[in-house]
């Protein structure tokens, strides 16, 4: 590897950057040493040609043929034409024509290599020092010849700095070039990566998105290369995958809505009995304040027989259920535990269904049911004896024959306030009864049933008060069924409160409520009655509750709450008793 980079740009790039500059520089070295060998070996051969030429032209004036013109005039004429330094000596080494200089100033140049080799018939050239000019310069000898003989040498010269100072120039252009060619080199990669990478970091964006459950984006590639086409492959896996995605994700959130709605509680373990999943549902019925994931499935419900629930189904394979009751709550669960094979393997789905409600209702029916049995048993009994008494002959006794009949009256009568109450107890639990609401002052609300029970309570050695302060704000009820709540309250304080006792009624502000309190100062409530005391029939004490069909609270306590509020009741054997209900200020 030429480079490590988290780029892959900067993989292609640095690569062909560095093989492309070494390229260049091999090449610039050549090309500069190939240019100046060609051209100085081009200059040697021109220089060369340039004193052949002189050489044939200065021949017939060595010779002594008049021509018009000196040597030495024409070593200069040809020096100004061909830019070179023009001297033409004869064979004894003898300058006669110098172009740069005086001829006769100068010395003998027999012992010059390039003058030797001429003298002997050849044509070379020779760089070296010239001790005239003070320079190194490079020189060309031709011989000038009389049919055989060499007469006399004719030397061009070129300044090797001119020489130098051309190479320097040709090598600038090389080094130009060869820049000039590593930038487009450079450039062209450049673009040719970005060109290739350009779709993979698109594709790598979509594929970000689609982790992060964006969408992903991404258009058709006109390209028709590999590039393009696994751009468009990768667009139709996206789509079809986003899709999919949304799928599941509507399936899921579908699952979410039903496990968070269920009022079952609902548990998934594995084959280590840890818990994966778990709703609310589950949460209410242990009393844990959130779902708890990853821990095991006794660290969460505490109860040994769910475990042992799951165990059982583990190992046998097949669904298991269960009946039992939680602490401290006292709930009633059944427990149904499946294993989750061959879709989830080794896990189990444990549903925990909550029957407290269905229990209490049962409860609740079998109690009615024997209660109205009870209740009608003892009036259908005393009317049953009373008839039999009359047919076995008491009709002609006319006075017990009208002892028997104002008995059997008073039977059918609570006969009749039986069925009366259990058919007004069924319209309002079912919403039937209306209610007609108006703003009303809670002591105008309170007057007439006091008033009416006054006598009652009078009749009972009792001493009935109202205390209702007149500053207290109006509420919105329906008169006629307040007061027979009221009523029935007073009512039971009347029956439970012995002679000389004392009944209180009073009314308070309190919040956005009023709240009316019936006090009494009689026997008292035992607690474990006192949670019952609102149920249909049911009666604190039997053997002092009198002729009532203990319907009386239960109607109160529908009442009350049809109108917004809430009934409670305080008390203590021998301590009396309080009965508060709450009524919603009219705004």
């Amino acid at each position: 590897m030429f480079f490590r980079s988290h780029s892959l740009t900067g993989r292609i790039v640095f690569p062909f950057a560095v093989i492309s500059a070494l390229s260049m520089a091999v090449l610039s070295v050549f090309l500069t040493f190939y240019f100046r060998d060609s051209y100085l070996n081009i200059s040697k051969e021109n220089l060369k040609s340039e004193a052949s030429l002189i050489a044939d032209q200065v021949s017939p004036l060595i010779q002594g043929q008049p021509a018009g013109i000196t040597i030495d005039e024409m070593a200069r004429r040809y020096a100004s034409l061909l830019k070179v330094r023009v001297t033409i000596i004869d064979k004894s080494g003898k300058v006669l024509g110098e172009s740069d200089t005086v001829a006769a100033e100068m010395g003998n140049h027999l012992d010059r290599p390039e003058i030797a080799r001429a003298l002997q018939g050849i044509t070379n050239t020779e760089t070296r020092f010239s001790a005239t000019l003070n320079r190194d310069m490079l020189y060309a000898a031709a011989p000038i010849l009389n049919g055989n003989l060499t007469v006399g040498v004719a030397r061009v010269a070129i300044s090797l700095d001119d020489i130098q100072n051309n190479l320097n120039r040709i090598q600038k252009t090389v080094l130009i070039a060869g820049v000039s060619a590593l930038i487009l080199a450079l450039a062209l990669s450049t673009f040719i990566a970005f060109l290739t990478v350009s779709p993979i970091k698109q594709l790598t964006d979509v594929v970000k998105n689609l982790a992060s459950g964006e969408a992903a984006g991404l258009l058709p590639s006109p390209r028709r290369d590999e590039i393009g086409q696994l751009q468009n492959a990768f667009q139709t896996m996206a789509q079809q995958l986003q899709s999919q995605i949304g799928e599941l994700q509507t399936e899921r959130g579908k699952l979410e809505a039903v496990l968070s709605n269920m009022t079952d509680g609902i548990f998934i373990i594995d084959a280590e009995g840890v818990v994966q999943l778990m709703n609310p549902a589950a949460c209410r019925i242990f009393n844990l304040e959130e779902p708890t994931i990853g821990k095991t499935l006794i660290e969460v419900v505490r109860n040994h027989q769910i475990v042992e629930l799951w165990r059982k189904s583990r190992k046998s394979g097949i669904q298991e259920i269960i009946t039992l009751e939680t602490a401290p709550d006292r709930l009633f669960v059944q427990g149904i535990a499946t294993p989750l094979e061959p879709s989830q393997p080794g896990q189990t789905l444990l549903l925990l269904q909550d029957l407290t409600r269905i229990r209490r209702l049962e409860t609740v029916r079998r109690d009615f049911v024997s209660n109205v049995s009870h209740e009608l048993r003892t009036p259908l009994a005393s009317l049953k004896a009373l008839t039999e008494t009359l047919q076995e002959g008491a009709l002609d006794d006319p006075p017990a024959a009208q002892r028997f009949l104002q008995r059997m009256d008073t039977e059918i009568d609570n006969l009749t306030q039986m069925v009366h109450e259990l058919l007004e107890l069924s319209r309002i639990e079912s919403n039937r009864v209306p209610l007609h609401l108006q703003p009303i002052s809670l002591c105008d609300l309170l007057t007439p049933p006091i008033d009416r029970m006054m006598t009652q309570a009078e009749r009972a050695g009792l001493l009935l008060s109202l205390d209702c302060p007149s500053d207290l704000p109006i509420i919105r009820a329906d008169p006629e069924r307040m007061a027979q709540v009221v009523i029935n309250l007073i009512h039971n304080a009347i029956k439970f409160t012995p002679p000389g006792g004392r009944i209180t009624v009073s009314a308070a502000y309190q919040g956005d409520s009023v709240i009316i309190a019936v006090r009494d100062t009689g026997v008292g409530i035992a607690p474990d009655a006192l949670l019952r005391i609102f149920e249909r029939f049911y009666k604190a004490d039997r053997s002092r509750s009198g002729g009532g069909t203990g319907l009386g609270l239960s109607i109160a306590r529908h009442m009350v709450e049809a109108h917004g509020g809430r009934i409670w009741a305080e008390s203590a054997p021998n301590q009396g008793s309080a009965f508060f209900f709450s009524l919603p200020v009219h705004s």
